[in-house]
């Protein structure tokens, strides 16, 4: 990596949060590189890397909890600024002699903050009175001497506090969040008025320590990947090409549960790609068979992943040598998985195929360079390496697949109805988002969509199709709006854009007789039905 200074880090230290990495990727979009490390690195190790400031995330412990999640109190030592949300904002108040209570009634979800001080150095031009994103129970009851309570809430005197000497600032409240709407504003101010820092960082910066960091790991031996098909394993195989050319072997293991058409762009694609080996594994019966009266969702992504990895290593013991695997996860993979890599106290929402372990007796060194990114991000980061545009924006897909798509068991029979739905709601939703593309010349314009698929649940309906009694299948389509996978909108689709899928999908899709169109956001639900 650069040198720290130069990239004017700033560290998010994790206290289990679910946004702890989110909180990263704000001060990313501000052009200002962060990254996230476990809430306790002592103090001379954050010396050593040398940040420009540090960030407390949040957390669901309560910081007077036996047990409860600390941070080094010589980091307050530093000379850093210091900046803390929700449970950082509690533990920068216990650790510098202030103190937390549990609170009488708490605050989850959209809430009304006053301001109490003018000259706030983060909320000096801040609305009198706005809304902030809250989720607590906990509270700040009396700030550390030195600090001035800046803003409240009607059950939380001490929602924001500062200590302008020290540049120490906590706040009860979610910055980070988009439900927070002056949530950039603070940080812009933290970042650029109290850190003095300059928007200098850009995805370039990351590709080429990206490319340096892979290079220096695996020298002159060999790495292999597995390639889905979908944008994070095309973006890892383009930068581990780059870092170390035919060293890397990409195979695609063709499962059958792709999208329509997608297997044959893999080839042509990656067999094309001059700077990677390519194998084409095709295992379509093999997934079928082993699929076979399945109907639960976790088991068939069990069976899905526990073959893949068969089927993956047996090709990696026909390459000599091979002693890295580059995955191409995620950080919402980690989060959804319960696989913090930070701090361990995430929960799991399912299980991802491509964080499952080695079975026994192989062992190779990850290579994970998107980790810490968002989906976003990661398409960005495809255009910025000039991966083709079709692969860029492909909507992000289930490592399982259509598996879990086909509510009920995965037969051949439903596997192409829902094949066949599916292209054609992407091939109307495509067309849709293009048409504001055009109008706007902003790819994600307001009332584009994000992801759209097609849903095959376990479900028939009676119908009247050319006189006759009908008793066919379902189709839901789903389509939602969101920015980085962790919370979703279902899209507001114009009516006659929902009539023509439907009456498409009806008349062309041989065997369904009834098409319905999901409203339901992420939370609740899950942009996924299993």
């Amino acid at each position: 990596m650069a040198d720290s200074k130069d990239r004017q880090t700033v560290l998010v230290l994790d206290f289990g949060a679910q946004y702890a990495q989110l909180i990263a990727r704000r001060i990313r979009d501000l052009n200002v590189y962060s990254e996230v490390v476990p809430c306790d690195i002592d103090a001379e190790e954050i010396k050593k890397i040398d940040p420009a400031a540090l960030v407390l995330s949040g957390g669901p412990a309560s910081v007077y909890e036996p047990g409860s999640p600390q941070v080094d109190p010589h980091i307050f030592e530093l000379g850093l600024p210091v900046l803390g949300f929700c449970y950082g904002h509690q533990i920068m108040a216990v650790t510098l002699g202030g103190s937390v209570k549990s609170a009488e009634v708490g605050e989850y979800g959209p809430v009304t903050m006053t301001l109490t001080d003018v000259s706030s150095s983060l909320l000096f031009d801040a609305p009198s009175s706005m809304q902030v994103w809250m989720s607590h129970r906990d509270s700040v009851e009396c700030a550390p001497s030195g600090f001035v309570v800046t803003a409240k809430t009607d059950h939380c005197l001490v929602a924001a506090m500062e200590d302008k000497t020290r540049k120490f600032y906590g706040t009860q409240f979610h910055p980070e969040v988009r439900h927070t709407p002056w949530g950039n504003n603070l940080l812009s101010h933290f970042l650029f008025d109290v850190c003095k820092l300059t928007p200098s960082w850009h995805m370039g910066d990351f590709i080429e320590e990206t490319i340096k960091d892979i290079r220096a790991k695996v020298g002159n031996r060999k790495a292999i990947l597995g390639l889905s098909g979908g944008v994070d394993s095309a973006v890892v195989a383009k930068l581990c090409a780059r870092a170390i050319g035919k060293q890397l072997t990409c195979v695609f293991v063709n499962h059958g549960l792709l999208r329509q058409g997608e297997p044959e762009e893999v080839e042509v694609v990656f067999s094309k790609d001059d700077d990677l080996n390519f194998v084409h594994v095709h295992a379509q019966d093999r997934f079928l068979s082993a699929l076979q009266g399945i109907t639960d969702p976790e088991q068939k992504r069990r069976i899905i992943g526990s073959e893949f990895w068969k089927i993956f290593f047996e090709e990696a013991k026909r390459l000599d040598g091979v002693e890295f695997l580059a995955q191409g996860t995620i950080y919402p993979d980690i989060i959804e998985s319960g696989s913090r890599k930070t701090s361990g106290k995430g929960s799991a929402i399912k299980s991802h195929h491509n964080l499952i372990p080695f079975p026994e007796g192989v062992s190779f060194e990850l290579i994970e360079p998107l980790d810490h990114l968002f989906k976003d991000e990661v398409r960005a980061l495809g255009e910025a390496l000039g991966l083709p545009e079709s692969l860029v924006w492909r909507q992000p897909f289930p490592g399982p697949g259509l598996a879990v798509r086909v509510i009920g068991e995965v037969a051949q029979e439903r596997l192409s109805l829902l094949k066949a739905a599916d292209a054609i709601v992407r091939e109307e939703l495509d067309a849709y988002n293009a048409s504001l593309f055009e109008k706007t010349g902003i790819r994600n314009a307001s009332g584009s969509v994000w992801q759209y698929f097609a849903v095959l649940p376990d479900i028939r309906s009676v119908g009247v199709m050319g006189d006759e009694r009908t008793y066919g299948h379902t189709i839901v389509v789903r389509a939602v709006e969101s920015a980085d996978a962790m919370t979703a909108d279902w899209a507001r689709l114009p009516y006659e854009v929902l009539g023509r899928i439907s009456s498409r999908i009806v008349a062309e899709v041989k065997g369904v007789n009834r098409v319905v169109y999901d409203v339901t956001s992420k939370p609740p639900a899950t942009i996924e039905w299993e």
